[in-house]
């Protein structure tokens, strides 16, 4: 579940609210983006691939908020995306996310279509 959005580390892009599919994230006062809805966190990492800054810790704990010291995981930050091969990382590890973008689309169509009837 979404924990930490370092505000310092933030370049107002706005990728996180864009690449949302719970629609988590909402444009701040400051422009950067605030967590605005923590609980409807799907846990799906989209906005830690998407973030160029790595200001977002993402918790892999999808049930319920488990709030960190920013201090704790600083050295986590960018780690996934790293790992995924994800922008200026693609030449250096096989990124394995290529449909991810698709995948979510999906879903979040299916959300906003509601409860399937039986």
């Amino acid at each position: 579940m979404i924990e930490l959005l370092i505000e310092d580390r933030c370049e107002p892009c706005g990728a996180c609210v864009a690449v949302c599919p719970r629609n988590v994230f909402e444009p701040g006062p400051s422009g950067r983006p605030v967590i605005a809805r923590q609980d409807d966190c799907q846990t799906c990492f989209l906005c830690e691939l998407y973030c160029p800054a790595d200001a977002l810790y993402v918790d892999p704990d999808c049930e319920q908020p488990r709030p960190v010291d920013p201090a704790d995981v600083l050295h986590l930050l960018g780690q996934y995306r790293r790992e995924s091969g994800w922008g200026e990382w693609a030449d250096v590890y096989e990124n394995q996310h290529w449909r991810m973008g698709e995948i979510f689309a999906r879903a979040r169509s299916l959300a906003e279509a509601g409860p399937r009837r039986r």
